[in-house]
């Protein structure tokens, strides 16, 4: 369930802090978010995919662990963030 290069330019313009921006940690939680979606309904519809559930799973982690760091540096754009990708509530 990855990302085609079209979907990964339009999350870095939408998520970039400046002009050169292809690796902030802002874009790698959206590229996760987007990747979360797209492997959960690919797991709707093929329940026993325990491979893809476990690779799920670390990429929750992940964006846990990217989120925290967030937040501990700077909690306006934790909010920021939060809001604009629609996540937690």
């Amino acid at each position: 369930m990855s990302l085609d290069t079209a979907e990964k330019q339009k999350i870095i313009e939408s998520h970039q802090v400046h002009s050169t921006d292809t690796g902030s940690v802002e874009i790698q939680v959206a590229m996760l978010t987007e990747r979360i979606s797209k492997l959960s309904d690919h797991l709707q519809g093929n329940i026993h995919d325990f491979a893809s559930r476990q690779g799920l799973l670390k990429m929750i982690g992940k964006r846990k662990r990217l989120l925290s760091y967030i937040k501990d540096k700077n909690l306006k754009k934790y909010q920021d963030l939060i809001k604009k990708i629609g996540i937690r509530g």
